[in-house]
């Protein structure tokens, strides 16, 4: 071997060394069970979330689950029976608010569940109780509440901003309020595994309209942790396009309201401090000439360098 063969080896082992070392690991998996905001029952907004390389998964809110568990292991992201998947990786569920569109799936499947802990704060976990598991809508699964209690889920319920272990998982969550059609509560949960963190908003509205701030309190804490890198990606709907008017809103967000509360987010976390962030867009409102207006308005309109993600369901990717 020749001295400049010997020189070529060495110099791409090094380069290549180098760009596996940078090549950021990821710290979350991501399998979207249901992707959207209203009319398709079987894809209804709820998002499988673990520690990578685990299958340890807790369920942000659970609007579709059965069918969307179907869909992943068409796609092999799941390997067991759908059943399995549902009994067996799904840890417990954290749930964003008490509309149908969010709680559907986990009301409808729960005969079939196992035991688990359902996560939610104070008004949302109530009208569950009162509404739904009150053994006249539903059977009653939990462990309070009116009615019999079977006592398959416990029900725990979340104080604002206070760090709470995620049973069975090596996760916590920090739950913030959130203003989807002031004053009926929305809420986000920030969820940490070790040094690294995901931003998952339940349904809101912008600030300006809902005249709130819960937003901006939200925006406030985790700018900390994207200055540190720590925050790997935010979860937040885009309901409507542009054209929508704020009266006729009802607690969403529109392509120019995101961009301006992400403006607002990289004014307390720092300049160009969202270039390449993820964004994982959910909530769209159906028919699909809405979803395809308003995925051109976002483009359009990300003047931040976001990286926009689009969930698919049953389709997983990483974070």
């Amino acid at each position: 071997m020749t001295l400049f063969n010997r020189f070529l080896i060495g110099f791409l082992f090094l380069s290549f060394s180098c760009i596996a070392q940078k090549a950021p690991k990821s710290a979350f998996q991501v399998v979207p069970l249901g992707i959207k905001g209203g009319i398709d029952e079987k894809n209804l907004s709820a998002y499988l979330l673990a520690p990578s390389n685990t299958k340890d998964f807790i369920c942000l809110d659970a609007g579709t689950v059965h069918a969307g568990i179907e869909k992943a292991v068409e796609n092999k992201v799941f390997k067991i029976a759908t059943s399995d998947v549902l009994r067996k990786y799904i840890k417990g569920y954290l749930i964003s608010h008490a509309h149908l569109d969010h709680v559907s799936g986990l009301i409808i499947n729960s005969p079939a569940d196992s035991s688990k802990t359902v996560y939610a704060t104070n008004k949302c976990m109530e009208m569950m109780e009162n509404h739904y598991f009150n053994d006249q809508t539903w059977a009653n699964f939990g462990d309070a509440g009116v009615g019999f209690p079977l006592k398959k889920y416990h029900f725990q319920t979340l104080t604002l901003t206070e760090e709470t272990p995620i049973t069975n998982t090596t996760m916590t969550v920090k739950a913030f309020a959130l203003s989807h059609v002031n004053p009926y509560e929305s809420n986000a949960f920030l969820i940490k595994n070790g040094d690294n963190y995901a931003l998952y908003l339940g349904d809101t509205g912008p600030d300006v309209v809902e005249k709130s701030d819960h937003l901006r309190t939200l925006w406030t804490a985790i700018a900390p942790l994207i200055q540190n890198k720590q925050l790997k990606g935010i979860f937040i709907e885009v309901s409507f396009p542009n054209e929508q008017p704020d009266k006729f809103l009802f607690g969403h967000l529109t392509p120019n309201y995101l961009m301006k509360e992400l403006h607002t987010l990289e004014e307390l976390a720092g300049k160009d401090s969202l270039k390449g962030f993820k964004i994982i867009v959910t909530h769209l409102k159906p028919p699909t000439t809405n979803i395809i207006k308003i995925k051109a308005q976002l483009k359009q309109v990300n003047d931040l360098g976001v990286q926009l993600i689009y969930p698919e369901q049953g389709k997983k990717f990483e974070l």
